[in-house]
């Protein structure tokens, strides 16, 4: 039956509220808060989070990556790639960017259940606004990942029914060369989306053999948030089952679909109907049926949407989240950031550099990172199996704090760290204070942007810090 099979999600922790960023105008007022990418995050590290998550477990390998965002980190190159490698999937395994518009995330959605064989979607977006507008205040960051399929496997939920309507309308634009979008008066487009909701939730509700008020979950994803109400209402279902994220995280552009349906499934009891509406230049409409296998799912998730709503740190200075987004310039660091490596030797080095993987000794058992040929503890050649790293965790043995190092958000802390099972490595770390740093605190590998330079991201993994029980 198509269905979801899996999913996983990756809220980042900082919080933006809007009463901070109306009193930096000179402005009162101001409700709600927004999730914010760090400054070494973006659309396609944030993928690879939620994806790690999608795939915890014993699952196989998906047929394809469908990766959905409206801001991708490179125009002209696959950002699906780099996610393909840093999961460290096999080389027949395609990818595919569906970037540009916020209903993105809905296609990417789509075409993974209409696979025959499982396939992952991942949806991923960092919304930027004009500073004090409606999209600043109300974006959000973040990301989901499902693995999806059409074909037999069994689904935590089912796929019953489907639909779409669409109208040309002129409601949020952005250009290429646009930092933000633009946006027409909200009571137009939420007005045309209004209609164009009730004629999918319709048709979808009709194939899925549902009437509206039997749905027990309804998500609603616009950039709109006039739009997000009227879509509410017209789809017609009982207004307490709207599932709503934007106080918490914002409207995630082509994420918010995936976040808003992964809450929904965190909730949603065996044999409840959750219905999804994309909206976007047009409305598509979703209809799924949790099965009795949701339950087993939730009970098994290592990093659920709750946890990551609960770990969120209050109050990032306004000034700190204009500098992250490029919307401000600050005085730089004395170094400058370091140059991006060659792409021959880029490409050599994927295993590690992207796939994060160490080598282990077959004479002796000594890991090492990163990986070598020769044994640094029993010196055997060649005598090497490959593990990845991705998900064990280690201890922190030591760290510096360098204020002079390159950074985009000073200063830069480095740690060396000790692995469960063996292995010793030098790294970044990211999300922490010097001060919150201790011998023997526990970290965790995350996949972030080391710096950008001369139009090139450099993709490496830093550690962060992790609770014992996390």
């Amino acid at each position: 039956m198509a269905g979801v099979i899996s999913y996983g999600t990756h809220v980042p922790v900082h919080r933006l509220d809007a009463a901070a960023v109306r009193a930096a105008h000179g402005a009162g007022g101001g409700q709600g808060r927004r999730a914010v990418a760090c400054f070494d995050e973006d659309t396609t590290t944030m993928g690879v989070e939620a994806a790690r998550r999608a795939l915890a477990g014993d699952l196989l390998a998906p047929s394809w990556i469908w990766f959905a965002t409206s801001r991708p980190a490179y125009l002209e190159k696959t950002n699906a790639a780099a996610i393909h490698a840093a999961l460290g999937l096999p080389r027949d395994v395609g990818a595919t960017d569906v970037a540009g518009a916020v209903r993105s995330g809905a296609g990417a959605l789509r075409a993974a259940l209409q696979s025959p064989a499982p396939a992952l979607a991942v949806l991923s977006d960092i919304r930027v606004g004009a500073p004090n507008g409606p999209d600043e205040l109300g974006g959000g960051d973040g990301a989901a990942a499902f693995v999806a399929t059409g074909g037999d496997e069994p689904v935590v939920a089912e796929l019953i029914g489907s639909g779409a309507a669409t109208e040309e309308h002129l409601d949020r634009w952005r250009l290429p060369e646009a930092a933000v979008p633009r946006r027409w008066e909200e009571s137009f487009g939420a007005k045309i989306s209004a209609g164009l909701a009730a004629d999918a939730t319709a048709t979808a509700l009709a194939a899925a053999g549902v009437a509206a008020d039997d749905v027990r979950h309804l998500v609603v994803a616009a950039a709109n948030p006039r739009a997000r109400r009227a879509v509410a209402r017209a789809a017609g279902v009982p207004a307490e089952a709207l599932v709503d994220l934007a106080g918490e995280i914002g409207a995630a552009g082509a994420a918010d679909a995936g976040l808003g349906l992964v809450a929904a499934l965190d909730r949603a009891a065996a044999g409840e109907t959750i219905v999804l509406l994309a909206v976007g230049d047009g409305v598509e409409a979703l209809v799924f049926r949790a099965t009795e296998l949701l339950a087993e799912r939730r009970a098994q998730a290592a990093d659920p949407l709750a946890r990551q709503l609960a770990a969120a740190r209050e109050g990032l200075p306004y000034g700190r989240y204009l500098s992250w987004r490029g919307l401000i310039d600050v005085e730089p660091p004395r170094k400058a950031a370091p140059a991006p490596p060659a792409a021959p030797v880029a490409h050599r080095r994927r295993a590690w550099k992207f796939g994060i993987e160490a080598t282990r000794c077959r004479a002796c058992g000594t890991r090492q990172l990163p990986p070598q040929r020769v044994c640094h503890a029993c010196r055997a050649v060649d005598r090497m199996d490959r593990e990845p790293m991705r998900e064990v965790r280690g201890r922190l043995v030591a760290h510096t704090v360098d204020r002079l190092a390159w950074s985009p958000s000073p200063p830069a802390v480095f740690g060396v760290v000790d692995f469960d099972g063996g292995g010793r490595a030098e790294l970044e770390l990211t999300e922490t204070a010097p001060e919150d740093l201790v011998p023997g605190r526990r970290v965790a590998l995350t996949f972030r942007v080391m710096a950008t330079r001369d139009g090139q991201h450099n993709y490496f993994w830093k550690a962060r810090p992790v609770m014992e029980e996390d």
